[in-house]
């Protein structure tokens, strides 16, 4: 097995799955700004690749040798399909496979995937076997949840640690908090105490609220903690895995000019055609902000109706100075 985790050096740091945020293009962009220890793809429902379906959703496991190491991150009801699909994870060359578990998501919630698996834990342990038999020994597995339901219950982080897992990603709040609250360390940390008496081999990632590798750094220490994952810390910041405050020091149209090749890389892996660029304006204020005009050429940017103007618009921007300052 080539476990890419053995060769990963303390804290390990990675981009944390985001549904339809985290595609190939975004992980690029990451890779090509301050790239992390590892990778999880969009977590991909293994259901639907094993039906009719499967067209609809390949796509969100496509990478680059650029974003290796990496790990699909996968979810879903059926153990014989995680089977299927662990084989089949194997072969297109993946590093690692995360059960996503820790989804909040209500629709997901009421059909009993990902976070509803707290409530139905033989079927939580059926899955883990599942995909540790298809992917045999050949590549480690790993999983994501959150610390309880409608509230904290460290037996489930314990039931899940019992499966023998490779690693596990703990985000410090229960379903029922979403985002609302602050991330509760203090329950990660409880969570990693329970590891290093049943489970010792299994590394601990803390998730939640980490908006710099610093920050990351301290907390990871602090806690005692193998790493940790950063997800919307990373939307605000494609620098956010570099030790130093780089994404910071940059004027805005430096800024711009990282989404204009953004919106380049997504017309050359995608095209027109396939994917609809419109998603790419979600992340118009991460990139377009911190000066005067900036509202005013994001609603330009966000009226816009097909790539090439985007980009005319961001050429404009970026051709004008800007003042580093926030709009009064």
């Amino acid at each position: 097995m080539i476990n890419y985790l053995e060769s990963l050096s303390k804290p390990i740091f990675i981009l944390a799955p985001m549904d339809d945020v985290t595609d190939t293009v975004y992980r690029q962009i990451i890779a090509s700004c301050a790239k992390p220890d590892l990778f999880f793809t969009e977590f991909v429902n293994v259901d639907g690749l094993q039906s009719p379906g499967r067209t609809k959703l390949i796509d969100k496991l496509k990478f680059s040798k650029t974003e290796k190491p990496i790990f699909a991150q996968i979810w879903g009801k059926v153990p014989n399909n995680y089977l299927k699909t662990a084989n089949e994870l194997v072969e297109m060359g993946f590093g690692g496979i995360d059960i996503n578990m820790g989804c909040p998501d209500k629709t997901i919630v009421r059909h009993g995937g990902c976070s509803a698996l707290i409530n139905n834990r033989d079927l939580a342990a059926q899955i883990i076997q599942a995909t540790k038999t298809g992917a045999a020994g050949r590549i480690p597995v790993s999983v994501k949840l959150r610390t309880g339901f409608d509230s904290v219950d460290l037996s489930w982080p314990e039931f899940v640690l019992k499966q023998d897992i490779d690693m596990l990603t703990v985000h410090g709040r229960t379903t029922r908090e979403l985002s609302k609250v602050p991330v509760n360390w203090q329950d990660i940390v409880e969570v990693r105490k329970i590891r290093d008496v049943i489970s010792p081999n299994t590394l601990i990632i803390g998730n939640g609220d980490v908006v710099s590798r610093q920050q990351g750094e301290l907390i990871a220490k602090k806690y005692k903690l193998d790493g940790i994952m950063i997800g919307r810390g990373a939307l605000s910041n494609p620098y956010v895995f570099n030790k130093d405050n780089k994404w910071q020091e940059f004027n805005p149209s430096q800024k711009m000019e990282v989404y204009k090749q953004h919106l380049i890389l997504f017309e050359k892996i995608w095209g027109l055609d396939k994917h609809n660029f419109q998603g790419l304006k979600k992340f118009a204020k991460n990139y377009i902000s911190g000066f005067n005009d900036a509202s005013n050429i994001r609603s330009d940017f966000v009226r816009k109706q097909s790539l090439e103007e985007m980009i005319e618009v961001l050429d404009k921007a970026i051709s004008t100075d800007h003042p580093s300052q926030p709009s009064p």
